[in-house]
């Protein structure tokens, strides 16, 4: 379990450095992405570190990701993953930052000896009150 935790807070802590493809490095050559921003499904090249240097690219300074309540579960070559992350970032052209909190689930595969991620979604609740609202306030306590 310590491997997996290890991938998962890596490439956390790795966010902040701004290096994509050490980022990268965490992920299969093959994953499926479900993030918060559009579409809904992302087919992931885990070779390819584009997609995650544009994004890093909209904000000031690389952005922090905070890792809380990681639960593992692991049989064999194969794992998941859930926790609470957290999120902090200024956007580019912005003089004020955000956090935002929200859900992560993860699939790993050992795959030639290291765990690396094959899946990854992210949500934010929305309001079930008819105004779909995204429920970017809620923190972990909620």
């Amino acid at each position: 379990m310590d491997e997996i935790r290890d991938v998962i807070e890596g490439k956390a802590a790795l966010l902040e450095t701004g290096d994509a493809r050490a980022i990268m490095a965490y992920y299969a050559p093959s994953y499926v992405e479900y993030t918060l921003a559009p579409p809904l499904r992302q087919p992931g090249d885990g070779r390819d570190p584009a997609p995650l240097e544009s994004w890093m690219a909209t904000f000031e300074a690389p952005p922090r990701r905070e890792v809380t309540r990681l639960e593992i579960t692991a049989d064999g070559d194969v794992a998941f993953a859930t926790s609470l992350d957290r999120l902090s970032a200024v956007p580019r052209g912005s003089a004020e930052g955000f956090s935002l909190w929200f859900r992560v689930t993860l699939g790993l595969r050992r795959i030639d000896g290291r765990w690396l991620v094959t899946h990854e979604h992210e949500s934010v609740p929305f309001e079930m009150d008819g105004s779909l609202r995204a429920s970017v306030g809620l923190t972990p306590s909620d």
